[in-house]
């Protein structure tokens, strides 16, 4: 089951997670996790660029590695990186030195590669151990989200998809798309009408 938003309780039990930012703005909070990914990253660069809009990625080291060329673009497009660990982790089937070793090894290939250091993480899945999370704050800020795009759900008819995007994305929201091989072909279905919401809705696209 996708829950395309978080509930408000759930937030509460973990208030030191970043899960939305100012409801007052008129910002959208965009990001994608698991990149880069060529074929699909570059893609989601070029409808961003349509529209003159930004977005946080949260890139897996290893991506980095393969494809360095693609994450320089992220930068120079004006977007900005976040931690996902280096092999993308979960972290309820990782033991705690191994998974704070795993995203620490994603940090040095940051500032190794793009010469970038980021105060980002969001784990992978959504899923950290408490003692995980606990030491993770001591160098980041845990980023979760209040929209989920269930774009990597290859069950879901992109209608739906786009549907509950929309629905969920209020002023403040952080939302989650993903490039990566599973969203390649509905990307295309659903983002470039999500983008001109937004646009339409009169909000702006901020990073984290």
């Amino acid at each position: 089951m996708i829950w395309h938003t978080v509930p408000f309780l759930f937030q509460r039990l973990f208030p030191e997670r970043l899960w939305q930012k100012g409801k007052e703005e008129s910002k959208i909070y965009l990001t994608f996790d698991d990149g880069p990914v060529p074929g699909v990253t570059d893609y989601v660069l070029k409808e961003l660029a349509k529209r003159s809009q930004k977005a946080t990625f949260f890139v897996v080291g290893d991506n980095i590695r393969k494809n360095p060329s693609l994450a320089q673009e992220l930068i120079s497009e004006g977007n900005k990186l976040g931690n996902h660990t280096y092999n993308h982790l979960n972290g309820w089937k990782t033991e705690t030195l191994a998974y704070l070793e795993n995203i620490e090894l994603c940090d040095k290939v940051l500032v190794d590669e793009l010469g970038v250091k980021t105060k980002l993480f969001r784990p992978p899945y959504g899923l950290i151990k408490s003692s995980q999370a606990a030491e993770v704050s001591r160098f980041h800020e845990v980023v979760m989200w209040n929209m989920l795009s269930g774009d990597y759900d290859q069950s879901l008819k992109p209608e739906l998809v786009l549907r509950k995007s929309i629905q969920h994305s209020k002023p403040g929201s952080i939302a989650v798309f993903h490039d990566q091989l599973r969203t390649k072909e509905v990307l295309p279905k659903i983002l470039p009408q999500y983008l001109d919401y937004i646009q339409d809705m009169g909000w702006t696209t901020s990073l984290l």
